[in-house]
Order: structure tokens, then C-alpha cells, then sequence
């Protein structure tokens, strides 16, 4: 190509590009680059409500009902190893989950009760604020994501959130999953990931998977923001803590223990 002819190809795309603004003022404000599901469940700011109380009393001493459906929508490996593991929804010991209300005289009810632990999906998320790629990062409805594919495995979110709540790919964990589900992503190694509030089920129409596989509806999801909603009438008729509430994050998991 003749070096006038490059020249004049260039100015011609340099112009284009300066149209455009001006192109998409006159398209008008309506278009979006999505188009909302009509089937995605309405709600403004989600949240959760974990009643142990129906747990401990009325499930099976092993029951992992919850856990086993959530790992398996999402693709969840088995490592076989506790150094490597990923987990998004698992188990603490009660001492260990509310530290803050470890004291000599526990009540027998509670201790060394396992407690169904994962991501808390802060209001205030410090994993978000020292992401330098923005790989996390909160939605409007207050969901805290994860996108795998800018995640550049510095694992500073990990270091910054206090629940423990995020694990490390140190290997590719394609081979450690028995049946993969090709309706959600597989990750790849050196990448984090965490429990996401099944927000791909949301968009769907559908409550998050570990809330539908519990037998004993010891799990209730909803929106924070609808006074009608199911976790906003539990949460008036009942007493309940959340995680670490005095570092600021202001999780959106509460738990009934008692």
C-alpha cells in the first residue's frame, strides 16, 4: 500500500470514530447493551438467612444437602487435599464462625455446633477495594462477583476478607470435577473464586441452589430492600447475628443460632 493511500484510510477511520459519540446521542437513550430477563427474579439487595436452630435439630448429623448442590452447579472440584481445596459453601465449628461470642461459658447447644459458612456479600466488601483489576467487584443488587477472566491471581481479595471465604486455583481444577455442569463456567488455575449467590439461577428465574436442596427450609432468601420479602419477615419475628459485625463489612448473611 502507497503511503498517500494509508494516510487516507486513516483519516477516514479517525473520523469515524470521532462520530460516534455523536452517533449514539442521536440513537437515543434507550439503547442497552443487555436486554433484562422478564424471568429474573425482581430484588433490589439480596440477602440470607441461615437458621442453624433448624440444622442442628431437625437435619441429619451429616446432612450436606445444601453444600453437594451447590458445588455441583457450579462446577465445584473435589482437590482432595485441605492445603487446596475450593470451596464455596462448607462447614466451621461455632467458636470458630463467631468468635466474638466464644466465651468460658458457651452454652451446650451451640458448642462445637458445625456452622454452614460461605461468602457474606457485603454492603462495605473489602475484597473489592484492594482488587487491582477490578476481578471482584459489587453489583447494584448487592452481589459480590467474581470475573475469572480478569483475575490476574494475586489473591490480595483473599488476604482482605476476613470470612475466609474465597479459595485459590494452585491447579488446574478441571480434572478434580466428576460430572461438570456445561451450564456454568469451569475455572482455570491460578485464578480465585467464591460462592456468587447463584446469581446465574437468579437471572433465571430460580433461588439460589443450596436454598432449594435444603430439606428442612432452614435457608431463607430474599430481598432486604421488600419489606414483604421472606427474609425481611424472618428477620422482624426473629433474633439473629451476623459475622464479625464490628469490622464494618456489613454482611448480608444472618444467622439464627438460638
Amino acid at each position: 500500500m502507497q503511503r498517500r493511500s494509508f494516510i487516507k484510510i486513516g483519516g477516514f477511520c479517525a473520523l469515524g470514530l470521532g462520530a460516534l459519540p455523536v452517533a449514539r446521542v442521536f440513537a437515543g437513550s434507550n439503547q442497552t447493551k443487555y436486554a433484562a430477563n422478564p424471568e429474573a427474579l425482581p430484588g433490589k439487595q439480596w440477602a440470607m438467612v441461615v437458621d442453624m436452630q433448624k440444622c442442628w435439630e431437625e437435619g441429619e448429623p451429616d446432612c450436606t444437602d445444601c453444600i453437594l448442590a451447590c458445588h455441583q452447579t457450579h462446577n465445584v472440584p473435589d482437590i482432595g487435599s485441605v492445603k487446596e481445596e475450593i470451596k464455596w459453601v462448607w462447614t466451621e465449628p461455632f467458636e470458630n464462625t463467631f468468635p466474638e461470642q466464644k466465651h468460658a461459658y458457651l452454652a451446650e447447644s451451640v458448642k462445637g455446633k458445625p456452622v454452614l459458612v460461605f461468602c457474606n456479600h457485603c454492603a462495605n466488601p473489602s475484597c473489592v477495594r484492594v482488587c487491582p483489576t477490578k476481578a471482584t467487584y459489587k453489583r447494584s443488587d448487592g452481589i459480590i462477583m467474581m470475573d475469572y477472566h480478569r483475575c490476574i491471581g494475586c489473591r490480595y481479595c483473599m488476604a482482605a476478607c476476613p470470612f475466609g471465604a474465597r479459595s485459590f486455583n494452585f491447579r488446574d481444577p478441571r480434572p478434580f470435577i466428576k460430572e461438570v455442569n456445561g451450564a456454568f463456567p469451569t475455572r482455570e488455575k491460578g485464578v480465585v473464586e467464591k460462592c456468587n449467590l447463584c446469581e446465574e439461577r437468579l437471572a433465571a428465574g430460580l433461588v439460589p441452589a443450596c436454598v432449594e436442596a435444603c430439606k428442612h427450609n432452614a435457608l431463607v432468601f430474599g430481598d432486604l430492600d421488600d419489606p414483604e420479602s421472606a427474609v425481611r419477615k424472618v428477620l422482624r419475628a426473629r433474633y439473629t447475628i451476623q459475622r464479625k459485625p464490628d469490622l464494618g463489612t456489613k454482611p448480608k448473611i444472618y444467622y439464627i443460632v438460638s
